[in-house]
């Protein structure tokens, strides 16, 4: 039996892994916050998953799972760490908080490098090394406005993405970048519900308006199965392609990400303008 880590899987794209790679006859260790969620999940998915009641900015915490895994691989290794475990953090750049900043960076970043850490020596095997799927997005190729630092944690995820597979070249171990567009789950309507937080700036009739973006937004997502099914591939290929951008129109908006940033600048803050 291979054995598989993902955190962040009690929803989303986390929980549509777990289910998906399970069927697939992977044994999945998940990591979750709440302990009501552990008990749900392995009701839901049986034997063949292990919950670790961890968050990822939480070092002890992720250690003392370390040792829960080893205990039950006993000598064996982990075919994959899937870094999924994140947040969006929405709102204009001007007034962002400093402790919201932190908190984006702190979650998504230093979190996923954390977890890294920790397991990346499960991963080293001489004859199967395994693998680092990082869930990344679309928004670590495009910045949108009022989801600028969202983007930012994001380039940085890619930035130690293709770092940690070049680092780790000589283990064998490789490191993959999934991209998501739009996905159905709740974390854009999270960060964009700002409930009149902005109501004293010059952006109140803008973000108003947000929710009509969302909506199309939302019109247009992909389920979080099709970015489950992605990742499959990332795990199980032979030569598997080191990025993979999942979404509607994927080469759109690939195509925008090459154009020049005075082109993009137009399309993008089309999005910022009072309507």
């Amino acid at each position: 039996m291979e054995y598989i880590l993902i955190t962040g899987a009690s929803t989303g794209i986390g929980h549509a892994c777990a289910k998906y790679l399970i069927e697939q006859g992977y044994f999945v260790f998940g990591s979750l916050r709440k302990e009501a969620d552990t008990l749900r999940l392995e009701a839901e998915f049986g034997d063949r998953f292990q919950a670790l009641l961890f968050d990822v900015t939480d070092e002890p915490a992720v250690e003392r799972a370390k040792l829960e895994v080893a205990a039950k691989l006993k000598g064996q290794k982990l075919r994959a760490l899937i870094n999924n475990a994140g947040i969006a953090i929405g709102g204009p750049l001007k007034y962002l908080a400093a402790d919201e900043v932190r908190q984006q960076f702190e979650v998504n970043v230093f979190g996923l490098l954390s977890v890294c850490r920790a397991f990346i020596p499960m991963l080293e095997n001489p004859t199967n090394p395994g693998r680092i799927i990082n869930i990344s997005s679309v928004s670590g190729l495009l910045v949108s406005p009022f989801t600028s630092i969202y983007s930012a944690s994001k380039f940085a995820v890619e930035a130690l993405t293709h770092g940690l597979r070049r680092e780790l070249y000589y283990h064998g171990v490789t490191a993959i970048s999934i991209q998501p567009g739009p996905i159905k789950t709740p974390i854009w309507e999270k960060a964009m519900a700002l409930e009149g937080k902005y109501d004293q700036t010059e952006y109140k009739e803008v973000l108003a308006n947000m929710d009509n973006f969302i909506k199309k937004t939302e019109a247009g997502a992909i389920s979080a199965d099709r970015v489950a099914k992605v990742v499959f591939k990332a795990v199980s290929a032979r030569r598997p392609k080191l990025t993979s951008l999942v979404m509607k129109g994927a080469f759109v908006a690939r195509l925008i990400s090459w154009v020049p940033h005075r082109w993009v600048d137009v399309l993008m803050s089309s999005r910022a303008k009072k309507i």
